[in-house]
This record gives structure tokens, sequence and C-alpha cells, in this order.
């Protein structure tokens, strides 16, 4: 069964979650501080991290930066503020999702599921010439839904990996944002066009760290979006 860990400091709240997530079949584990759930994890894998921003010990960013240390296992944030300065910090620091207070506990095991279904990577059993979409610096490989920068393995985020492997299905190809939400997002609608800033951003360290000037491959076409091209 898959394993949640559930970090909230409002017992009401999380009892609801508890109940939908384990009606829908996941095993759960309640954590209520930022520093209890960073010491779980540190010594219990989990599949998926449900993280109230506002805790009381620290904040649920900070908690995420160190869970990002550690794990690149999905995160899905909890708060009680809908600014978009708020959604965009989180998503920066490697969540994959954002809900907002008040919401339906069975609305947050869907989007978990959803995740989960657009993040789930399969043991590597590809041979060479089983792996999809090779090139000279950069490379997916479809079986293990892995990309690999100068051989490297990225760790993305489900977000990072599907925007990435929609500029690298379409290569030289400029997106712009609207429709980079559109094709990565699974709710557009509820995410901005700084949303998609804020991931190439990420990927670009992510890739500039497997070899410096990797990241030159996501070009910025100013005032339209963004390409990626392969030289």
């Amino acid at each position: 069964m898959t394993h949640v860990l559930l970090v909230e400091d409002e017992p009401a709240i999380a009892d609801t979650l508890i109940y939908a997530l384990e009606t829908d079949r996941f095993t759960v584990t309640h954590c209520l501080t930022g520093a209890a759930a960073i010491d779980y994890l540190k010594n219990q894998p989990v599949d998926f991290v449900i993280l109230d921003v506002g805790l009381p010990d620290i904040t649920g960013f900070e908690v995420c930066k160190k869970f990002r240390e550690i794990s690149q296992v999905p995160v899905l944030f909890l708060t009680a503020r809908d600014g978009v300065i708020d959604r965009i910090t989180g998503l920066e620091i490697g969540g994959d999702d954002y809900v907002t207070k008040p919401f339906s506990p069975r609305e947050v095991s869907a989007r978990v599921r959803a995740i989960l279904r657009r993040s789930s990577i399969l043991p590597s059993t590809a041979t060479p010439q089983e792996i999809q979409g090779t090139c000279s610096s950069l490379r997916h490989d479809e079986k293990t839904m892995l990309f690999y920068c100068h051989e490297k393995k990225l760790d993305l985020t489900a977000h990072e990996y599907k925007l990435l492997l929609v500029l690298f299905q379409a290569q030289d190809r400029v997106f712009t944002r609207d429709q980079l939400l559109d094709k990565a997002w699974f709710d557009p609608g509820a995410v901005t066009d700084r949303t998609v800033d804020a991931h190439v951003k990420s990927l670009r360290a992510k890739m500039r760290q497997a070899r410096e000037g990797a990241e030159d491959m996501i070009q910025t076409r100013r005032g339209i979006g963004y390409a990626l091209v392969i030289g």
C-alpha cells in the first residue's frame, strides 16, 4: 500500500484527511510538527507527503527544503494562504501541488493519486536498444520515466518531469507559457504563468549541476516562451 506522510498540526483537519486517505487504501503516518516529519523521513521511506505550510515550529516551506536535501518524494502543500507568491515559493522549492484551505478531503486524496500517477518511477530494466529519445547531451528513458543529462540522472519533481518531456518531445519548438501550463499541469487554471518560470529555473539549476552550461539547452524566447534546443 502507498505510504503517505501527513504533516498537519490541526487535529480536526488531520482526522478528516486520514479518514479520506485510508478509505482510498493509503497507509498514513501523521506528524504534528515539521521537526518530527524531518526526523521521520530521514529514517523511514514514504511515497508521498502532504505538508501544511503553517506549522507551529517551522514553516512547511522550510520543511520541504529539508526534504529535498534527502528525498525527491512528491509533496502537496496545504495552506490557508492563497497568494500567488506563496504558490510560486512552494513550487520553486520543490513542491508538486498546492491546495488552499478550506478544501475537500476527497479532492486532496484525488490529487495525491494524480500526482503519484504522473511521478511513478518503475525499476530500470531498459537495455540500450530499448531506450528512447537518446541524444548526446540529454536522454529520456521512457520505461523508467527518467531524464539523464550528460549521463547523470536528473532528480525531477512530477511537474519538472512533465515540463521537460513536453519540451523534449518537440525540440526547437517554442512553447508559450500557457501552452506549457496546459500540457504539464493537472489543473492549469489553479496556477499562473510565473509557475512555468519557476519550474524552468529549477530545471536549469538541476541541469547545471549535471554539467556546467547544460542549462542553456532550455532557451528563453523573450516575450513568447521557451524552447529546448540541443546542439
